[in-house]
């Protein structure tokens, strides 16, 4: 079953009440398995760049099936770096996405920018909780 947007913005819904909850303002994109996004929410306030962090952390973290932090180790070896440059330069190997699984199978991820590396990912797993 592909992700549909009603759960997409039901796991922006839990990232932003999430976000809301350090007190924090951030960007949630959740995208599919390809990578391309489904669902974007920017809250009042959050910084611009969070819009682009977002959604290169969930490129990463569906292209991957990881969270895209289990990546930053890995960003500057050739192969990663390699798929990075051919998919276009999107993908951001950092700490912040996490990645939707069911059944064994990656159906996108979601990404978040604007809080530190941490916040991020606690809010996008809370995103995630929502399905």
């Amino acid at each position: 079953m592909a992700l549909t947007l009603d759960e997409a913005n039901r796991i922006i819904d839990g990232a932003v009440a999430k976000a809301r909850e350090l007190n924090i303002r951030v960007s949630v994109a959740v995208c599919d398995a390809g990578g391309r996004l489904v669902a974007f929410q920017r809250m009042d306030n959050a910084i611009w760049a969070s819009a682009y962090g977002s959604q290169g952390k969930a490129v990463a973290s569906a292209a991957f099936g990881r969270a895209s932090g289990e990546l930053s180790e890995r960003a500057d070896q050739p192969t990663p770096r390699g798929i990075a440059a051919a998919e276009g330069g999107h993908m951001i190997m950092g700490q912040g996405a996490v990645p939707i699984i069911r059944n064994g199978v990656i159906e996108g991820a979601c990404g978040v920018g604007g809080g530190t590396s941490q916040q991020d990912e606690d809010c996008a797993r809370a995103g995630i909780a929502r399905l």
